[in-house]
Formats: C-alpha cells, sequence, structure tokens
C-alpha cells in the first residue's frame, strides 16, 4: 500500500506547510469531515443515552451500551489494519461507512435496550474500521513535520461538535425524542462519506503483505469475549459470572499478548511505551466521561442539555490543548503526558466529589474541562509518537494496536463504571457511592501512571524503531 504523497519544499520563512496545502487538502477535508460526524456521534449518545435506557426500562445495562461498542472495536480495527497493510485503506472506509449508517438507523428504531445495545456493537465495529484506516492515511500521506499539525486539526474537529452536539441532543431528546438523536445521524454521515470519495480516488492498492495475518482477527476476536467476560461479573455477582470473569481475564490477557507490540505490558520505550499510555489515558478518560452525563442527570436531576453541557466545554479545552502540543516542540512528550494526567486526576476527583453532592453541581463544568485539555496535551501527544516510532511496513498494524490499546482499556474501565451503576440500579449501593468510587478510581489510575511518563521516548537502538512479530507484549 502506499498513500505517501510528495511533500512540498518549504519556502524561504514559510516553515511547516499547512495541512490544507495543495498536496494535502482533498485528504484532509475528507478525514476531518468523517472524523467530525464520529464526533457528534459520541457526544451525542453519551447525553441522549442516559433517558434511551431509562425509556427502555434498561438501566442496569447502560454500562453495555458502552463496553459493547468498545469491544466490535477492537475486532474492526484490527480486520481494518490487516486489510490496510495488504490492499490499502480503501475497502475498510466504505464498508465502515455504509454499516456505520446502517447501525444508525437501528438504534433510532430500537424498542428495547438490547436492540439498543446491538446498535452500539454494530457501530463499534464500523467505528474500528474507519479510524484505523484513517491513522494508515494519515501516516503515509503526511510527512513527519505536518503530522502533529494533522492530529491537533483532527482534535480541532471535535469543536463544533462539542459546542452544538450535546445541547442539540439534549434539545432533540426533551422535545423530540431520543431517538432522533440516532437516526438524525445517518443522513449526515451518509453525507460525510460521499465527501470522503475523492480522497479515497487517490490512494493506490498495492500488496505489501498482510501483518499477522487472519491470526490477529482471532485473537481480537479471543481479546473481545475475554473483556466480555470480565464486564459480565458486575451486571451478576454469582459463582458463574465470577468464573466467567476469571476466564475472561486469562482470554484477554493473552489475546492482548499476542497482539501488540513486544515491551507493551512494561512501557518498553518506542512504540510499545506509546501504545501503553495510549490505553492507560483512553481507559481513564472513558471511565469517566461515560458517567459525566449521567451523574448530572441521576444525582443533580439536571435536564439532559444541561447535563450534557460539561462535554460541550470539554471539545473546546481537548482542541485547544491539542493546539498547543502541535505547536511547542519546546516540552517533551512526557512532560505533555504528565501534565494530562494530572488534570485527568483534577477532573476525577473533582467529579467524585460532585456525586457525591458535597459541592455544588456547578463544579463539573470546570473540573471536566480541565480533564479535556488534559486529554488534548496527552492523548494527542502518544498518537504523534507512535507514527513518529514507527516503520512504514508496520504502520497499519501499529496503528491497530495504539486503537486495540485504546478501545481494550476503554472497555474494561467502562465495564468497571458500569458495573457499578447496574449496582446502584439493583439497590445494592447508593448512586452517589459507586459514581464516587468509579470517578475516584481513575482518579488514582491517573496519579500512578505518572511514574512511567518518562518511558516514552524512542528506543536507543534506533530512532524510527519498528515492531518486532506481534507477540510477547
Amino acid at each position: 500500500m502506499s498513500t505517501k504523497q510528495v511533500e512540498p519544499a518549504p519556502e524561504p520563512g514559510r516553515g511547516v506547510p499547512s495541512v490544507f496545502s495543495s498536496s494535502y487538502r482533498v485528504t484532509s477535508i475528507g478525514i476531518l469531515t468523517l472524523m467530525t460526524v464520529i464526533a457528534f456521534e459520541a457526544l451525542a449518545v453519551a447525553t441522549a443515552l442516559p433517558t434511551a435506557a431509562r425509556q427502555l426500562h434498561g438501566l442496569g445495562s447502560y454500562g453495555w451500551a458502552f463496553t459493547g461498542f468498545l469491544l466490535t472495536s477492537i475486532v474492526g480495527m484490527v480486520v481494518s489494519g490487516r486489510r490496510a497493510d495488504s490492499h490499502g485503506p480503501r475497502l475498510p472506509l466504505l464498508f465502515g461507512l455504509v454499516l456505520f449508517v446502517l447501525a444508525l438507523v437501528l438504534a433510532g428504531l430500537a424498542g428495547a435496550m438490547w436492540v439498543l445495545v446491538l446498535a452500539r456493537v454494530a457501530q463499534g465495529f464500523a467505528v474500528g474500521l474507519l479510524i484505523t484506516a484513517m491513522y494508515v492515511v494519515m501516516g503515509e500521506a503526511y510527512p513527519d513535520a505536518v503530522r502533529p499539525r494533522m492530529f491537533a486539526a483532527l482534535a480541532s474537529s471535535w469543536i463544533v461538535p462539542g459546542l452544538v452536539g450535546p445541547l442539540l441532543a439534549g434539545w432533540i431528546t426533551q422535545v423530540l425524542s431520543w431517538r432522533w438523536v440516532f437516526a438524525g445521524l445517518a443522513p449526515v454521515a451518509a453525507i460525510s462519506g460521499a465527501m470522503l470519495l475523492p480522497s479515497l480516488q487517490r490512494l493506490r492498492n498495492e500488496h505489501t503483505g498482510a501483518s499477522g495475518g487472519l491470526s490477529r482477527v482471532w485473537f481480537a476476536l479471543l481479546t473481545a469475549l475475554g473483556i466480555a467476560g470480565v464486564a459480565g461479573v458486575g451486571q451478576h455477582q454469582d459463582v458463574i459470572s465470577l468464573g466467567l470473569a476469571a476466564l475472561g481475564l486469562v482470554a484477554m490477557l493473552y489475546g492482548l499478548h499476542r497482539l501488540l507490540p513486544r515491551g507493551t505490558a512494561r512501557f518498553a520505550p518506542g512504540v510499545p511505551a506509546a501504545v501503553a499510555f495510549r490505553g492507560l489515558l483512553a481507559g481513564i478518560w472513558v471511565g469517566m466521561e461515560v458517567l459525566v452525563p449521567l451523574t448530572l442527570t441521576v444525582q443533580r436531576h439536571y435536564s439532559p442539555a444541561m447535563s450534557g453541557l460539561p462535554l460541550m466545554f470539554t471539545a473546546v479545552t481537548w482542541a485547544a490543548g491539542s493546539q498547543l502540543q502541535g505547536r511547542s516542540a519546546r516540552i517533551s512528550k512526557a512532560d505533555f503526558v504528565r501534565l494530562g494526567l494530572v488534570l485527568f486526576a483534577v477532573g476525577g476527583l473533582g467529579m467524585a466529589v460532585v456525586a457525591l453532592r458535597a459541592v455544588p453541581g456547578w463544579v463539573a463544568y470546570l473540573v471536566w474541562p480541565a480533564a479535556g485539555a488534559g486529554a488534548g496535551f496527552a492523548i494527542t501527544t502518544v498518537s504523534v509518537a507512535v507514527l513518529e516510532y514507527t516503520t512504514d511496513a508496520d504502520r497499519g498494524s501499529d496503528s491497530a494496536s495504539v486503537q486495540l490499546a485504546d478501545s481494550t482499556a476503554s472497555a474494561v474501565t467502562a465495564a468497571f463504571s458500569g458495573a457499578l451503576v447496574a449496582l446502584a440500579a439493583a439497590g445494592r449501593t447508593s448512586y452517589g457511592h459507586g459514581l464516587g468510587l468509579a470517578f475516584a478510581a481513575m482518579a488514582v489510575l491517573a496519579i500512578a501512571g505518572l511514574a512511567g511518563a518518562g518511558r516514552l521516548r524512542p528506543a536507543a537502538s534506533t530512532v524510527n524503531p519498528g515492531r518486532p512479530a506481534p507477540v510477547n507484549c
């Protein structure tokens, strides 16, 4: 596969080319448009889902709407990475777009919670295909100097959805129905796909050999099933669930052992550390984000629109943090990650006291955007690091690995948070204690991650390290 474009030589005094210069314009517009639609979906769903779960009498399965999405995204991203390495990213992008649109329609028509969860499962597979394919395109189409700015632009594509999405989704949920939050996005997703077609025509499909073959797909399935087993213990606390959780943990760890770069578990410098930190950061973020609107809805009795407002502010602070990361060459990648982890801890502890009603609800509008800035600093940094440390031969597989770590950790933490919500829904604990514990646990993870930030650096053996065969992580 080759999508490499010739980098124009910078003119004197002009520096790094813009992502919208003639060499990159079509690709940039296509990627940014598609990411904007995905962002609308993520933010709108997070706002509307508490109401949907209540109306469908499925609050006990609330966590599965997120966990199921993340589980299938794991399989989707591995399939997409394998296909991109062998034949290019065109087919994963096209198939992912079609499936994404159909899944949105199914969610809008759901008459029971299990149907809504099924639709979210299909959406997860589609997004897994799309995100990994876009990473491959970005790694091939943009040179090292331009790539950080493209990631900053990608983060900026969340600004408009962040400003409009939560409020619009809340208004639609209140005035019309939560169903239109899903179904209304379907035509927008279809239009964005049509806008991406010109950039797809510019990609060539050259066979380079798939990395890992079909075995990677089977290991991805094993990992997803393992996470499902671990997540199930939160819904049913009995002997059978505990046994399935133990088996699931073994399956998940073995699947990751075979899929992730060697050294990921010990944060080895180079690609392994970048992949590991992406998983850690994404897991902390998702473990908290899925609970922010629910906390304000259940504990503070805010309207759907007001409950989604912190997500709106966060989209802006995330983009701002990403822009600063892309333009601050003097600050090391490790320091950006440390700053992001500290802000994650502030957000988690702040939301914990909001959930416990120890402070006014409006505090959420301050602390959660602070966490968003941390995500802009840290998550964007490790995303850039992966593409900087990888090689052309492994770009698809390493892009899949970073998304795999992201979704696996996110699925586990979403399952943990969902389990605490399920306990509260069953009357075994209060919502305040369950939600507060979830936020506090994520804050502790963020603080613990500070110790390993110095490992985010190139491998000592080479400037641009590749990755061994995907075994022994």
